[in-house]
């Protein structure tokens, strides 16, 4: 009985977490960079056909990047990754990336690309990049 709820506990407690919606507006998420952290990621979910669909926006010294909360290779056991002292941890493997090379991975454990632009003070992404990759999620 014990193990059985321990295993239960353990299955919750590792599932991937639920973040804050993102603004949307007409068809893009749209963020101002102001809001931003500096080299810390801001995680967002928003839901896509009643899945959750998490990403993340990361606003560096030169540029502002997003990556959907997922890999290729991990994405199934639906953990995402968490963020510790300049580095992106997937939580199903362990494998740390340092979040100024993010853009240098392809595949593996790399988070999954999600594109989008800087448009004055804002950070848009259309949502119909976040519902192809819905399938990861």
């Amino acid at each position: 009985m014990l193990a059985c709820l321990l295993a239960i506990m353990s299955a919750f407690c590792s599932r991937q977490p639920r973040y804050p919606a993102p603004p949307v507006s007409g068809g893009d998420i749209v963020i101002p960079i102001a809001t931003l952290p500096q080299n810390v990621p801001q995680f967002y979910t928003l839901s896509v056909r009643g899945k959750p669909v998490s990403f993340f926006v990361l606003r560096l010294p030169d540029k502002v990047v997003s990556y959907f909360d997922a890999c290729v290779n991990c994405y199934r056991q639906k953990m995402g990754y968490g963020f510790e002292r300049g580095f992106m941890v997937c939580r199903a493997c362990g494998t740390t990336y340092s979040i100024y090379k993010l853009d240098k991975g392809v595949g593996g454990c790399y988070p999954i690309v999600l594109r989008g632009t800087v448009d004055g003070g804002t950070y848009r992404i259309p949502m119909a990049s976040v519902e192809a990759r819905a399938d990861k999620f």
